[in-house]
């Protein structure tokens, strides 16, 4: 790339001192930091319209990624269809996205926690009252936004389509 840019750079293997040092500098500037996670296994253009949407809701989008382990155990045998490494660069890649960052949790509650975002971010799928980590972030001064789906869009749909030759 004639930048220099890497999107490496944006990736995270959890909580590292590297991301700990990009949050501190975020903090330091101001920054408004909006966190959302997800297993992301086939990105799609709901996937997209999601994230550019969450974006807009501050300066910086951080995403909690689940560990291949994570996405397992949630969505069961088979998934992921593509490794962490693979989606996390993937996410990487937009512009929309600052950081990326692994958690190996069912939930990503200690990560929002560590985080403590301004904004929260989930699908309108969730009820505010039932997304994990809401209330810390709400008792530590942020918001709790949920954002609707483009309906025909999910990896669920997609997987089913393949699988029926479609």
């Amino acid at each position: 790339m004639a930048s220099g840019f890497s999107v490496h750079k944006k990736i995270f293997d959890g909580i590292t001192i590297e991301f700990d040092r990009l949050l501190s500098f975020w903090r330091f500037k101001g920054y408004k930091i909006v966190f959302t996670n997800g297993c992301f296994d086939i990105l799609h253009r709901g996937h997209i319209n999601y994230l550019y949407k969450a974006a807009e809701l501050g300066d910086i989008l951080v995403v909690g990624l689940n560990s291949d382990d994570s996405v397992t155990r949630i969505k069961g045998e088979g998934r992921p269809i593509n490794g962490w490494d693979a989606r996390a660069e993937i996410l990487a890649s937009l512009q929309m996205i600052d950081a990326v960052v692994k958690f190996d949790d069912d939930t990503p509650f200690e990560l929002i926690k560590h985080i403590t975002p301004d904004i929260l971010v989930k699908g309108a799928d969730y009820k505010p009252e039932n997304i994990i980590g809401a209330d810390w972030v709400m008792d530590n001064g942020g918001e709790v936004v949920t954002l609707p789906y483009l309906k025909e869009y999910s990896t669920t749909l997609i997987e089913e389509r393949i699988r029926q030759g479609r």
